[in-house]
């Protein structure tokens, strides 16, 4: 189970193709066997700005039990996202399908003959002009809860992609911080956390604060 820092890109992409967690997994384990020559024991996807917890297979017999679990839905991701807005309801399902966006062959959007895409959020907070939620995506879409939260008028902070840039953070205020898996040595399950990184805890500070002037 790795804790990855935002700003580390996943495995080699164009523009990507040294320093990413693939590279390091390589250096620290070199004889790995699981997954693809370029996601080596690399289970399940995460963007380069986002934080948290991500899965690596140390072998052929791991990786197959654990893309089962990801496939069945079994794995369990809980992010903290802080978006623009008071969002209401304080708990609901956004039900929405997701592809390619036919105005940037780049970004993903919501679109009518898109994959399936649901994704469950619960308020944690409301912090000025702010709310802090608890997001748990029930699928695997590219940028999901990034295109979801935007898509009903919601976008994270600091997501210069799908909304805008943010004063109080370089980067989109997106962390996985829960994750429980089925260990394939024992079938145990095991939940992990990872608190909020330094950076995100400095922007809700920032954000408190500015609340309070």
């Amino acid at each position: 189970m790795i804790d990855k820092p935002a700003g580390l890109v996943v495995h080699p992409a164009p523009g990507h193709y040294s320093h990413t967690l693939a590279n390091a997994i390589l250096a620290r384990i070199p004889g790995i066997e699981s997954g693809e020559t370029d996601r080596p024991g690399i289970v399940h996807r995460m963007d380069k700005d986002t934080s948290g917890l991500i899965i690596v297979a140390k072998n052929s017999a791991a990786h197959m039990k654990l893309a089962d679990q990801f496939k069945n839905r079994e794995i369990t991701k809980t992010y903290q996202a802080l978006v623009h807005g008071h969002l209401t309801p304080e708990e609901g399902i956004i039900e929405a399908s997701i592809g390619r966006d036919p105005r940037d062959r780049k970004r993903m959007a919501v679109v009518t003959r898109g994959r399936e895409a649901r994704t469950e959020y619960r308020v944690i907070r409301y912090i000025d002009n702010f709310t802090l939620l608890e997001v748990k995506p029930k699928t695997g879409r590219t940028h999901q809860i990034r295109v979801h939260l935007a898509a009903i008028g919601f976008p994270i902070v600091g997501d210069a992609v799908y909304g805008a840039k943010s004063d109080y953070l370089e980067r989109q205020f997106l962390h996985a911080y829960k994750l429980r898996v089925r260990l394939p040595s024992t079938g145990e399950y095991r939940e992990f956390i990872s608190e909020l990184p330094s950076d995100l805890v400095l922007a809700l500070e920032k954000v408190a604060g500015k609340g309070n002037k």
